[in-house]
């Protein structure tokens, strides 16, 4: 890669993950996105879709708290009720256009239980139609659960390798790759059991990219944090969680990596923003450390939206207060509101 490809690519991370921003992930796919709605009692149509969307991306203020948005396929395409389409909307913001790439899970064979991601094949014709409509960064998502005997070396090294190809796409495109090993909140597994898994597909994912010379500070990390199952019942203290991630990330992940965000994973909304925000507490960090959350972010405008879709105002303020905390928490500044009327209460 010549040193002007690599010079995009870089300028690319840096807007991203300039503090005190985040990325938003609005990638979800049809069926989750319906699933979703379907819980709250939305009718599962495009244009509903559609709708909610425009109120994610044209929310008032937005660009203060997040740098990026990761797009599905069906909306990178899509246009506001004005007919102004979103990735003009978004690039009038600041905000880079970003898209999800992968094509979803499929079995590994002989691994029952075990995933691989599809989306590979027109990956590169995708990915010059998505870089025409102003795409800068992509993401692709490899799952792993913790079991008994899972993840296994081999569907760790699968997966890795299919980070290399993508990446290595991206990177060709003048495209900031996202990679995405997330371990699974599923099981009821301890925090120590979590740490180890992390660590060793860290570790895989990495000596992969290296051994194809993929270049590291032009990519970008979106990794689950440290944390015990979440049918595990044991009580973990936050600083536990934030100790435990950063450690593992100090020791598996290379200084020159162009950053790192994180997912929410499953995680209640507050255990997030509290966990990143301890994660900044523990002194200087060898790369920029943000997050790139779904729900965490969207739940309560989306549970808004839902009870009453006229009222956009609220839903959109809801949503700029969620990465308003988030984007506190990603320099180490974000207090809990309970403890801040708590104390508060104390100096009266």
């Amino acid at each position: 890669m010549n040193p002007t490809n690599q010079q995009i690519l870089i300028k690319t991370v840096a807007r991203l993950l300039t503090p005190p921003r985040g990325i938003l992930a609005i990638d979800e796919s049809m069926p989750t996105c319906n699933k979703r709605f379907e819980a709250l009692g939305i009718p599962t149509t495009e244009e509903n879709r559609r709708a909610y969307r425009e109120l994610l991306i044209t929310a008032p203020g937005i660009e203060q708290y997040i740098s990026g948005y990761i797009l599905f396929d069906e909306t990178i395409f899509q246009s506001a009720t004005d007919g102004t389409s979103f990735t003009s909307i978004l690039s009038a913001k600041g905000i880079e256009i970003g898209i999800k790439v992968d094509g979803g899970l499929a079995d590994l064979p002989g691994h029952p239980g075990e995933k691989i991601t599809k989306g590979l094949e027109g990956l590169q014709e995708r990915l010059t139609k998505y870089k025409k409509l102003g795409a800068t960064f992509a993401k692709w998502r490899g799952v792993y659960k913790i079991g008994e005997n899972t993840p296994s070396e081999e569907c760790m090294k699968e997966n890795a390798m299919l980070f290399v190809k993508y990446a290595k796409l991206c990177q060709e495109n003048d495209i900031v790759p996202i990679v995405e090993p997330e371990v699974l909140i599923d099981g009821d597994h301890k925090i120590e059991k979590c740490y180890q898994v992390t660590a060793r597909n860290l570790e895989i994912v990495f000596d992969e990219l290296k051994a194809a010379n993929i270049f590291l500070p032009g990519l970008i990390l979106k990794t689950s944090m440290v944390i015990p199952g979440k049918d595990s019942k044991l009580a973990v203290h936050g600083m536990e969680i934030a100790q435990e991630t950063i450690k593992c990330l100090k020791e598996k992940v290379p200084d020159i990596i162009g950053g790192i965000v994180f997912l929410s994973g499953g995680q209640k909304n507050e255990y997030v923003t509290e966990n990143l925000n301890k994660m900044h507490l523990l002194g200087p960090l060898p790369w920029p450390l943000s997050f790139s959350y779904g729900r965490a972010i969207q739940n309560q405008t989306l549970q808004s939206w839902a009870k009453n879709p006229n009222d956009i105002a609220h839903a959109q303020r809801l949503l700029l207060k969620a990465a308003e905390k988030n984007s506190l928490a990603s320099i180490g500044e974000y207090e809990d509101e309970k403890y801040i009327q708590n104390r508060s209460k104390d100096v009266v």
